[in-house]
Formats: C-alpha cells, structure tokens, sequence
C-alpha cells in the first residue's frame, strides 16, 4: 500500500524544515481531513483505491503520534451514480434532486464498506456519522453531534462523516442552509468539535493567485483578509470549487483552526500538513470563540434582522461581557421570526456587525418598541406642562415631583429583546 512507513510522519522531516507559523499543526491534538470526490475517485468514477490507501495508512501514522482524528468524505454520490448506470450530467443537473439523492443511497454503502476494509486492514475502527442542516441548526442536536464525537475519538475511533443527500433537497435552490458542501461542513465540524487543525484535500496543490493552469500563476504560502485570487471554474466531480474551499477554510481559521489547503494527489500531504511542512496555502488561526459563540456565528442561518441606534453597537463592540439589548436600542425589526430565533444584529447604515437569539418574537419586539416610543412621547408631553408650571409658579414646582418614580411619574420596566448570553456577539471583518 502506497504512503509513508506507518508511525513516521515526521521521520523524514527535519526540525529544520517545518515552518514556524505552521508548528501548531504540527502539535495538533485533534485534526479533521476532508477529501472531496475527485481525491476519492478516478475520473471514470471508480474509487481511487491507492490514493485511499494512502489516506489511511497517513491517519494511521496521525493515530500512531497520540492524534484524534476525523475523516470528513466526499464520493457517495458519484459512487452511486456509477453503480446505478446513470450519467454524470444527470446527477450534476440540480432539477434532478432525487436522482441524487438516490445515487447517494446506492453510493454510501459502497465508500463506507471500502474504508472500513481499509481501516480494519491496519486495525483501526471507523464510524460513519451521517449529517443534516438541522443538526447544526438546533442547538441540542448540535451538542449531541460534538459529544458523539468527543465519545468516539476518545475511544481511538475514526468518524467518517458525510452529509447525508439522501434526505438533502436541492443545494442550488435552497438559500437557508448552514453548509452546502463538505468543505463548509468540515470547517464547521472543525470549529464545532475544537479541532486543532483543518486539511482540506483537494485536485490541485493550493490556493493560487489564479487558476494554476494560467501564466502567472503563483502559490499563496500564507491567506489573509487582503489575498487577492482569481476563481476559475469548480470541479465538474463534486459540488465544491476553489471559491468552496477558500470560504471554508477562512471559516475554520476564525473558528480558532490552523488549516491548509493541499493536493489530495500528493500520496504523502497529510502527514507533511500535519509535520509543518510548507504545502499548501495555510490560513492562520484567530483567536478561539467560546463553544456557543462559534455556534451563533457560524453554525445557524439568521431569521430576521435587528437594527439597533449607534449607542447600542457601542455597548456591544467595547464591553468585553455579553450584553442585551433592550427596547429601546432598537430602531426596527425586519422579518416574522419567533422568540429564542436567531437574527443578525445591523448598525443604523445596515451593516452586519452580531449576532444573538432573541427572547421574544417579532411581534411582541415590535410591539414593546412601540410602547417604548408611545411612553417617551407622554414623557415629553408631560415635561413641557411642568416646565410650563415652574416658570408661572416661580420654580415653587419641580419637575417631577407629581411622578413618583424617574422623569414621566412611571418607573420603565426594562425587559430584554435580545439575550446577554454570550456568544455570537461580535463578527469579525473576514465573516462578511
């Protein structure tokens, strides 16, 4: 079986050669790969046997280092598609949806049996973990999918995991999804599951500054914000192109994961991804968000909006702790969405700057904003008839003093809109 001696991903390589922007994958603790079809499979369709091969004998060699590991993998569909005798255009063309879903039904057993083969050959357990949008899109579900896979890598099982297309509607058509390939869902996995690192294989040697196939054509070592690249055309194997994997990628490294783009055809890639090796085109992590911040930010699809006065984003950019957002922030509530719904919070030129999950619904936000704007008209009402008596009375009277309770004789009753949990609270400039 082709790949390196299993055990020694890092015998080949010097301490000399590893990058030192790179040693934190090299200390990686926990790592997700992701192969997408055309890794997995020939371009006839039929798996890539040797370039399996050499997948798992390398996640072997991770193993062998005291690694967890998680396989993210592409191919069902393909593969089923070839066991079902129906063409490629077919299956690419989106109108066809259960056709798909049907390729991915006839395609799963086969990419599963093969890597359990694979797997047990070198004494090694997998564990396929099938998965929908609304396993990130409930907060529960979405705690049970990290816990299973906490459970699993702690008893030195691989999870292979793949969306499961079988009772997936149609990616092209549906604007409300969390992920719409494996490279979205591998960084979300990532992040989600505290990953120390991400490698995201795929049919070309890195991120370029145009397609690699045009003069001029240069390797980025290193993505940041200001990385100027020219997309050319995606794969015709899977859903995911370069535009796919850059915007994935990006998504880990600001969920806190060091992650790399690399061929999947270099036998040898992921043992040099995870030894520090200059392969590839690396995306520095950020700093990590806690569990629930990174699940607000990236793992829920928005609801509605909120926009809130500029006094209000002050409050929530310069406090370091979690805040609410009262009534009174707002200055209008978009959509008909329902309490505990997550929305996207904008500044008054309507720029995304937060989330949060609100505590009550459109309606009721939109109606206790209106009580809010009713009270604060009385008040001022009222503050021009006492002005009014202090100057004829000779300022014997004093505002207020009829009131009882703070300016309009009424005590405001301070209810939450949007709850001062943390998380979510803050989206960084590369989030869009």
């Amino acid at each position: 079986m082709a790949g390196f001696p299993v055990g020694s991903a890092r015998a080949w390589l010097s301490d000399t050669d590893v990058v030192p922007e790179r040693m934190p994958l090299s200390n990686a603790k926990r790592v997700v790969v992701k192969v997408g079809t055309a890794v997995v499979s020939n371009s006839d369709g039929t798996l890539a046997l040797s370039r399996l091969g050499a997948l798992v004998e390398q996640l072997r060699g991770l193993k062998d280092q005291g690694r967890q590991v998680i396989l993210v993998s592409s191919g069902a569909v393909g593969l089923g598609r070839l066991r079902l005798g129906l063409a490629k255009d077919v299956v690419a063309n989106p109108a066809n949806v259960i056709d798909r879903q049907a390729c991915a039904a006839a395609g799963q057993g086969i990419l599963m049996s093969t890597y359990d083969m694979l797997f047990q050959r070198l004494g090694l357990t997998c564990a396929q973990v099938l998965i929908t949008q609304g396993d990130f899109l409930s907060r529960q579900r979405y705690s049970y999918l990290t816990d299973t896979l906490d459970r699993l890598t702690s008893l030195g099982v691989i999870p292979i995991i793949n969306e499961n297309d079988v009772v997936t509607g149609c990616h092209e058509l549906d604007t409300q999804r969390v992920f719409s390939d494996n490279d979205k869902l591998s960084a979300l996995l990532a992040a989600g599951s505290d990953a120390d690192g991400l490698a995201l294989l795929t049919d070309v040697e890195a991120v370029f500054t145009k397609p690699p196939d045009q003069e001029g054509a240069e390797r980025i070592k290193v993505y940041n914000s200001l990385t100027a690249v020219e997309i050319g055309e995606k794969s015709s194997m899977g859903r995911g192109g370069m535009a796919s994997k850059i915007g994935a990628a990006r998504v880990a490294a600001l969920g806190g994961v060091h992650t790399v783009v690399a061929s999947g055809y270099d036998l040898d890639n992921i043992a040099k991804v995870f030894a520090g090796a200059d392969v590839g085109t690396l995306f520095p992590a950020s700093a990590r968000p806690n569990k629930r911040q990174r699940w607000l930010t990236f793992a829920t699809v928005s609801e509605g909006k909120i926009r809130v006065k500029a006094a209000a984003k002050d409050r929530l950019i310069s406090s370091s702790a979690a805040q609410a957002l009262l009534a009174n922030d707002l200055v209008n509530i978009y959509g008909d969405f329902p309490d505990r719904a997550v929305v996207t919070v904008e500044d008054q030129d309507g720029v995304e700057f937060a989330r949060g999950m609100v505590q009550m619904s459109a309606d009721n936000m939109r109606k206790e904003v209106q009580v809010r704007r009713d009270e604060r008209t009385r008040r001022g009402e009222w503050s021009g008839r006492a002005k009014w008596r202090r100057e004829k009375g000779n300022g014997r009277e004093k505002e207020g003093e009829h009131g009882g309770q703070g300016e309009g004789g009424r005590k405001e009753e301070r209810r939450q809109v949007v709850a001062g949990e943390k998380g979510g609270r803050r989206r960084g400039k590369d989030q869009g």
